[in-house]
């Protein structure tokens, strides 16, 4: 996920809408002027005219982009330029409102999964922006490109042990400390948890767990969900239900591209990652609804489903994570899909108790575009989780508000909520969009590599 040297024989892309384009039009070469009026092109967004060189102009591309004030607009929209132009090497010209924005969204789009289908043909290449962060757009693109691969790799080949060695190969190539728990060492080291959800499968559960950074820095934790293929166990998935699974580990590839941007571009944090990794399985020791398992934090939990895993094996993660105090807490998850419902794909909520910290998370979002909505750890409902027979549940049973209950469920195991943050991540496009390919997808990284950084260079504690 490179971008090329600035060179002024690349051809240019100027940027236009339909407001400017009369006006531009009237400057161009008289040859240039008649092709676009015989192809039609009035630079509507995402519309392309590429000019090739006609009597004497040297070719130039011109891309159609939304009006100044217009109500839907879409910063990635530069990124259909990787789909659309011919191959060859490109520039971008005039009009170019956010360069960097222009320039990640090319790359973003450049992405292709090609572990088991070769690339088709060449691409269009583009030329570093004058003045553009090189070094950081092409780490976030690079960033992004790994988690995709996590979640587009099917389970045959991204299993607990497949996913485990991805994460200590990148704390490897960084120089982090890390060491990974396996199978019956996750009893042995109390993440009971963990094993009862992965020890059906035919590979062991496991638990990585690196740092990395500064002992003195802001000390930041990461906890992504692991889940390599989610058959829903006992109580089994339809198979509509269970096309997707493969992307059950989403979170742990948004952790993981989080902590290769941050890792990359040297933040000074003491950066913790924990990467609960399982397959929930079916097999004769496969845990049940109604089992109850006493976990890290020393709460009992009854089991009231066990297609609702994601949520026991971060309690155990969570309650560790908790035990070192960081000073941010975040974990990911494609955890419900109550939050597919409430806000669809694009759209992921995230929760936490602290107000300020949300208004960051919305506002790095925003500038970002890595859209996310604050739910709400509606208190009311806290107290559906209590068990009769257990401290707690893992489910309620009315069958509403699901996304907030595995909310609220997650709150218990943290010790600190004002500092954590949880993100309902789904991890996948359903289509094709401008920066945005269709397949795995990360959600929420570009965010918090903003906000961590911006906290790291305040020396902020909270």
């Amino acid at each position: 996920m490179k971008l090329e040297d600035w060179s002024a024989e690349a051809t240019a892309v100027d940027f236009v809408d339909r407001t400017g384009w009369p006006q531009m039009r009237e400057t161009l070469p008289a040859a240039v002027s008649a092709l676009a009026a015989a192809t039609g092109f009035e630079a509507k967004p995402g519309s392309l005219l590429v000019s090739p060189a006609l009597e004497g102009a040297a070719p130039r591309v011109f891309f159609g982009v939304e009006e100044p004030g217009a109500k839907k607009r879409d910063p990635f929209l530069a990124g259909k330029l990787a789909a659309a132009l011919p191959p060859g090497l490109y520039r971008l010209g005039a009009n170019v409102s956010d360069p960097q924005q222009a320039a990640l969204a090319f790359l973003l789009s450049s992405y292709s999964f090609t572990r088991y289908v070769a690339s088709k043909g060449e691409k269009p290449r583009l030329c570093a922006p004058e003045g553009v962060d090189r070094a950081r757009v092409e780490r976030i693109a690079a960033a992004v490109a790994l988690g995709r691969d996590l979640v587009n790799t099917p389970a045959n080949d991204m299993g607990p042990e497949a996913l485990a060695e991805a994460a200590l190969a990148l704390a490897a190539r960084h120089g982090a400390s890390a060491r990974v728990i396996v199978g019956e060492a996750l009893l042995a080291e109390n993440f009971p948890l963990i094993h009862a959800v992965g020890r059906a499968a035919a590979q062991a559960p496991r638990l990585v767990d690196f740092t990395h950074g500064p002992e003195d820095g802001l000390k930041v934790t990461l906890v992504g969900k692991g889940v390599c293929f989610d058959s829903g166990g006992l109580d089994i998935k339809p198979s509509s239900a269970m096309a997707l699974m493969k992307k059950d580990m989403g979170g742990a590839a948004v952790t993981l591209a989080l902590a290769a941007m941050l890792m990359d571009g040297a933040v000074p944090v003491r950066l913790r990652v924990l990467l609960p990794i399982v397959e929930n399985s079916i097999s004769a020791n496969a845990f049940r609804t109604s089992d109850i398992y006493r976990s890290r934090k020393g709460l009992t939990v009854e089991i009231g489903n066990t297609d609702a895993e994601g949520r026991l094996i971060l309690a155990d993660a969570l309650a560790c994570a908790s035990e070192d105090n960081p000073d941010l807490l975040f974990n990911f998850a494609t955890l419900t899909g109550a939050a597919r419902v409430a806000l669809g794909p694009e759209l992921p909520p995230f929760y936490t108790g602290d107000d300020a910290l949300a208004e960051e998370i919305a506002a790095c979002g925003r500038a970002a575009n890595d859209p996310v909505w604050r739910l709400p750890l509606w208190d009311n409902y806290d107290s559906g989780l209590d068990g009769k027979i257990s401290d707690v549940v893992s489910v309620t049973s009315g069958g509403f508000s699901g996304s907030i209950v595995a909310g609220l469920f997650l709150r218990r195991f943290v010790s600190e909520p004002a500092r954590w943050a949880h993100f309902d991540v789904y991890c996948w496009n359903p289509s094709t969009r401008p920066g945005r390919p269709e397949g795995g997808e990360v959600q929420g990284a570009r965010l918090l590599y903003d906000l961590i950084e911006k906290r790291a260079a305040k020396g902020a504690t909270k």
